[in-house]
């Protein structure tokens, strides 16, 4: 089952490629036609001809990249499927960032679903995953160990909060990646009723507007680059993991430094980090949602791309289900930390 499936969905080392259609998944090099599950730097590379994509996808590559982004785009709307060389492809959310998408091919009266990263979480910022039974599954395995088991984000923002009331006089730096995690904490901390502003190093200021200009409020937000240093006391400020450990940071008195990732998890990584406030927050799934996936699409074949592939192939096979390891290169890039 798995061999026909790979005669026209093959795993190769540039990326998935789709041989009815002469069309890549995610490709690492410029190809002539590529689809794109969404909008990190990992998964969406410049320099393609023709870019098949959600729109919401289309504008953070027109954003992050700018002529260089494509050749074209060709804009495909969830649930919506297109007719390629003998293969029905239709985009479904994945739950991931804002326009992110799982790829479903029909082809030969088979299907595969190549998930691109997702999590089962809710997130007020972007469509929530869609589970798609089908016969091949392409999972991703960032957080695919046991170990990591995402608490609720509620149990994390308490953590914020509680440190805020506690040093009211010490601004909170918060590491967070520029697409996703920027938009998705802002979106929550508003929802818990924080309405005061959030101050922004200037790389999360475009995709901040980007989201707002999707419909994604966020609320008042200010430069904190721009802003006075006695300003910043007492506040909130949102900046790019690096940032909080560079010299940018120092504009700031005593902050405490805090980070917001599913890596947060493992107390080396948080010290790595000098991290003070470790919040365990992904926009991945973690292991428990990731078999729960698995189990939900009923898939006979499953295929881990990147991230802890040895223990979810192992675990697979446990069940039965014929599952092995791609091991694509190109993944995880630092900009798309989970």
């Amino acid at each position: 089952m798995a061999q026909a499936d790979a005669q026209w969905l093959q795993a190769r080392d540039d990326g998935l490629y789709v041989a009815p259609a002469d069309l890549w998944i995610d490709p690492v090099q410029p190809k002539a036609r590529a689809v794109i599950t969404h909008g990190h730097g990992d998964h969406a590379r410049p320099g393609h001809g023709a870019v098949l994509a959600t729109p919401a996808t289309a504008a953070i590559m027109r954003a992050r990249y700018g002529a260089q982004a494509a050749g074209r785009f060709e804009d495909a709307a969830y649930g919506v499927p297109q007719r390629l060389g003998g293969v029905d492809l239709t985009l479904r959310p994945a739950g991931h960032v804002l326009g992110s998408a799982q790829v479903v091919l029909d082809h030969g009266g088979r299907r595969a679903v190549v998930s691109g990263d997702y999590k089962r979480r809710d997130d007020p910022t972007c469509a929530a995953f869609e589970p798609v039974a089908c016969d091949l599954f392409v999972t991703e395995a960032t957080f695919a160990l046991p170990v990591f088991r995402h608490p609720p984000i509620g149990r994390e923002l308490d953590k914020l909060f509680a440190s805020m009331a506690r040093f009211p006089e010490r601004s909170h730096l918060l590491g967070v990646y520029a697409l996703g995690k920027a938009q998705r904490l802002i979106a929550e901390l508003r929802a818990r009723g924080y309405d005061r502003e959030i101050f922004l190093h200037g790389a999360l200021k475009p995709l901040c507007r980007l989201y707002e200009d999707w419909g994604v409020a966020l609320g008042p937000l200010a430069d904190a680059t721009a802003a006075e240093k006695h300003r910043l006391r007492g506040q909130l400020v949102l900046a790019p993991p690096a940032a909080t450990r560079d010299r940018w940071a120092r504009r700031l008195d005593d902050p405490v430094v805090a980070h917001a990732s599913g890596w947060m998890t493992v107390r080396q990584r948080a010290k790595q980090r000098l991290a003070e406030l470790p919040l365990i927050v992904s926009d991945h799934a973690d292991w428990d949602e990731l078999t729960a996936t698995v189990v939900e699409t009923g898939c006979e074949t499953l295929w881990v791309t990147h991230g802890r592939e040895d223990a979810l192939v192992h675990w697979a096979r446990g069940r039965g289900i014929d599952a092995r390891a791609l091991s694509l290169v190109g993944r995880e890039d630092e900009d798309a930390d989970p």
